[in-house]
């Protein structure tokens, strides 16, 4: 399991980017990364994982060794989502399982809840399947004015070269904006999401998606009660004891969006929902694999209930 192949998927603007494990011939398990990260995300758990299932770890557009979105598009949650579609489409799956980090499982969930046939198990990596309005409601619309403005801002700086960084410079930095990453995880990440030019390094990811307003879609709790009613698939929520309860930090203290979201995921779900607890923070299945591994593994073997966090 420690050996890979890269995949390359044909879309309109370009093509999707993917790293695989395991034989085509085992049960098909789609990896979808957080925000800003890319497949190599779980190259440290995937080998910890049972080696009858096929692991598909994508790069979503804009991200890692996918294809940018064409000039002037943006980039929208539902996206995201539909990049899930062809890559199943492309690979031929019509059912398969998801596992998903943060971002990747908040599209993830989504997708489980637009294609809940398509979808049979569903692992959220600290995350939830979706992001409450709770604390943005006043907000959203001064955040699709920034996405605009920040859109045509990004244009014409994109028309200046861009300036290369050392690989000390880079890493620095990138561990300065993600503090829940160390420093080999960090250095892990760039392999794939940073390119060697002349100047030095540069990172591959759209500057469009560097908000995450441009990325996350605010829904309401009505909307939230409707899309659980629609899923099919069983769901286990790992949760990091050090992790994020919320996209942005300043509303990381007000665990209530999540609490709800969990409390019907219990209600609607009953047996098919588990919820577990662990050591860590946000990166705990690139920091600390081996503390989600064995967990994981029991719910994608098995439909019987594994325990659960008190």
């Amino acid at each position: 399991m420690g050996l890979f192949s890269e995949l390359k998927m044909a879309v309109p603007w370009g093509h999707i980017a993917a790293k695989a494990w395991g034989s085509q011939r085992g049960s098909p398990v789609l990896c979808l990364h957080g925000w800003l990260d890319n497949a190599n995300s779980f190259d440290r758990l995937i080998p910890l994982l049972p080696k009858h299932f096929y692991y598909v770890a994508m790069d979503f557009g804009g991200h890692g060794l996918s294809s940018h979105y064409s000039p002037g598009l943006p980039y929208y949650h539902q996206n995201f989502v539909g990049e899930i579609r062809r890559v199943a489409a492309a690979l031929k799956w019509d059912r398969f399982a998801i596992l998903g980090h943060s971002f990747g499982g908040i599209v993830g969930g989504m997708f489980a809840c637009i294609f809940p046939e398509m979808v049979d198990k569903l692992v959220l990596l600290d995350s939830v399947p979706f992001v409450l309005d709770s604390n943005e409601r006043e907000n959203l619309l001064t955040y699709r004015r920034k996405l605009i403005e920040h859109t045509l801002q990004v244009e014409q700086d994109s028309k200046q070269p861009s300036r290369g960084l050392s690989r000390e410079e880079m890493l620095q930095r990138f561990l300065k904006n993600n503090s829940h990453v160390g420093e080999e995880c960090g250095e892990l990440l760039l392999q794939r999401g940073a390119t060697q030019v002349a100047t030095g390094l540069v990172l591959n990811r759209d500057r469009r998606i560097a908000r995450p307003e441009h990325s996350f879609e605010f829904i309401s709790r009505e909307l939230c009660v409707c899309s659980i009613k629609k899923l099919q698939a069983s769901i286990l929520l790992i949760k990091a004891i050090e992790g994020y309860h919320d996209v942005r930090r300043e509303n990381d203290a007000d665990k209530g969006p999540m609490l709800f979201i969990i409390d019907q995921l219990k209600s609607v779900l009953n047996e098919r929902f588990q919820f577990v607890e662990v050591p860590g923070n946000h990166y705990v299945h690139l920091n600390q694999p081996n503390h989600v591994a064995s967990v994981i593994s029991s719910f994608l073997q098995s439909r019987d209930k594994i325990p659960a966090s008190p």
